[in-house]
């Protein structure tokens, strides 16, 4: 008896819990330190170690670096490195970008999220290889 065809429309089969758990610590790592995490870190990840398309990758970090995010920010305000008002203006803008980001995730085609992914991250990585800020001004010394 032949072996019947996937079907397309069924749900992906779940990664293995490690692997996620390897995706979280990188991406909290990273976050932590730099800054970022979601995107750039998580996403990846999680297309290559849980097997996740670029849409389900990107919605699930999003939702996973909204913790991860509170424990660093808060870190970093306790050390008195967060610009208060700054942020606020950073995040009422986020909220609308990311509104409108999250809308384009689930219209775009894949392959298309695939290439606008791949030149934003060729865009970062020539912006801090050629232009990477001085991360100590302001700072005493």
């Amino acid at each position: 008896m032949p072996t019947p065809a996937p079907d397309p429309d069924a749900a992906p089969a779940a990664p293995a819990a490690w692997r996620l758990v390897v995706v979280g610590v990188l991406g909290g790592l990273l976050s932590g330190l730099f800054g970022v995490g979601g995107g750039i870190v998580m996403v990846p990840l999680l297309i290559l170690l849980a097997g996740m398309d670029q849409r389900r990758a990107a919605a699930t970090s999003l939702v996973a670096i909204v913790p991860t995010a509170l424990v660093g920010s808060i870190a970093y305000l306790v050390n008195g490195q967060v610009d208060l008002v700054a942020a606020a203006l950073v995040a009422a803008g986020g909220i609308v970008g990311g509104w409108i980001g999250a809308t384009l995730l689930a219209r775009l085609p894949l392959e298309w999220l695939r290439w606008l992914f791949i030149a934003m991250l060729v865009v970062v990585a020539i912006r801090l290889a050629f232009g990477a800020p001085d991360r100590e001004i302001g700072r005493a010394v």
